[in-house]
């Protein structure tokens, strides 16, 4: 299992736009994709999990990451954090 803790960067925050780009993403590998924030959990391929975790800007999160791709899964993932979907 990879284990990543992201940073969301984009002052708009998690909103359908990043999280439909971020479903996209995990969804184009085999891997389980979770992302955490606090006590919630939600899996990284469902746009409406995404959206409900409410992550607005600088909020961190875990992301783990489980499978045979998981590095580049993980990897590619956090590269969309840091591009802050490039929205800026």
């Amino acid at each position: 299992m990879v284990e990543k803790i992201l940073t969301v960067k984009n002052r708009a925050g998690i909103h359908a736009r990043p999280a439909a780009i971020i479903a996209q993403t995990a969804n184009k590998f085999a891997s389980e994709v979770t992302l955490i924030k606090d006590d919630t959990s939600v899996n990284a391929k469902s746009i409406m999990g995404v959206i409900t975790m409410a992550a607005g800007y600088n909020t961190t999160l875990t992301m783990q990451v489980e499978g045979p791709d998981e590095s580049e899964c993980a990897n590619t993932i956090w590269e969309l954090f840091e591009s802050k979907f490039e929205e800026e």
